[in-house]
């Protein structure tokens, strides 16, 4: 069973099991009021920035046929009858498309800073958000609030290193991102193209990925060449049993190193010497007669 932490277990608990009270006045009826759509304002710290406009249509069908089952979440505004949408920006869309005149909402004090974190703590759970715009979002918590990514990661029930690495996603150039955002990449790709140190790396690898398809794995290989890693030498097998006996022999004969690089068909014998003295010893050993060398 998944465990929530921070804000993540605290969205739920500011939508009570009530029912919103189907008088259509606007009153509350166990926490939850029936306020007017058109009182409702977009929420500026709204990390979405794209919606599936076939998704939104469903959702207004089935509004129109079943009503706003969860209400939304909203916050006092400037005026007395003007409110600000904390959580549940489809929810007020559909609703709008469906021409509802009404809507059940739930009233909350909070300030900007979590305004921000309950809509993208709601966007996170019902994984509305693309990498992108999680960044964008967990950039305006560390920069706008001074949040640490620790922080963040408390609030949003992720890790750490989750946090960091999609706000990296950010300093990919604009191309990369665009391909990210429209599906053509995954975040695995864009996270392996980090790796390279220029933007005209990324893009130029970016085209290499898009051309040929590549997967994650096959893409991360790329990386490792473009930035001109070797890739890992293979281990040299270890000889067999026989090979290294019969070099002990050879040694112990020769009185000097040997070397047997078995093939397929045959091989060589390399017999190593350091002096010409050395040499002259195994000539004569050999061949039985004196080869007096000098090189």
């Amino acid at each position: 069973m998944s465990r929530k932490t921070g804000l993540g277990r605290g969205l739920d608990a500011l939508i009570p099991r009530a029912e919103p009270s189907p008088t259509g006045e606007e009153g509350s009826a166990g926490g939850v009021s029936m306020i007017l759509v058109e009182r409702i304002l977009p929420n500026p710290r709204q990390p979405r920035s794209r919606m599936d406009p076939q998704e939104l249509t469903e959702l207004a069908d089935s509004i129109r046929q079943h009503g706003v089952i969860q209400p939304v979440i909203v916050s006092q505004g400037e005026g007395a009858e003007e409110y600000i949408l904390v959580a549940g920006e489809r929810r007020l869309l559909a609703a709008r498309q469906a021409k509802l005149e009404r809507i059940p909402a739930i009233l909350r004090e909070v300030d900007d800073q979590q305004r921000l974190e309950l809509a993208l703590i709601e966007n996170l759970q019902r994984a509305d958000l693309n990498p992108l715009e999680a960044a964008e979002a967990y950039r305006q918590l560390a920069e706008d609030f001074r949040l640490s990514h620790e922080e963040i990661a408390a609030r949003v029930a992720k890790s750490r290193t989750a946090v960091t690495n999609t706000l990296r996603l950010l300093k990919l150039p604009l191309g990369v991102q665009q391909a990210l955002v429209e599906g053509r990449i995954s975040e695995g790709h864009a996270r392996a193209l980090l790796a390279l140190s220029t933007p005209q790396a990324q893009a130029a690898a970016l085209q290499t990925i898009l051309a040929q398809q590549l997967n994650v794995r096959q893409t991360e290989a790329l990386v490792r060449k473009m930035g001109g890693e070797k890739p890992p030498r293979q281990m040299k097998p270890a000889p067999l049993p026989e090979i290294t006996d019969l070099e002990e022999r050879l040694q112990a004969s020769l009185g000097t190193r040997v070397s047997l690089n078995p093939r397929a068909k045959g091989g060589t014998i390399t017999i190593h010497y350091y002096s010409d003295e050395e040499l002259n010893a195994l000539v004569e050993r050999i061949t039985g007669k004196g080869a007096h060398a000098s090189i």
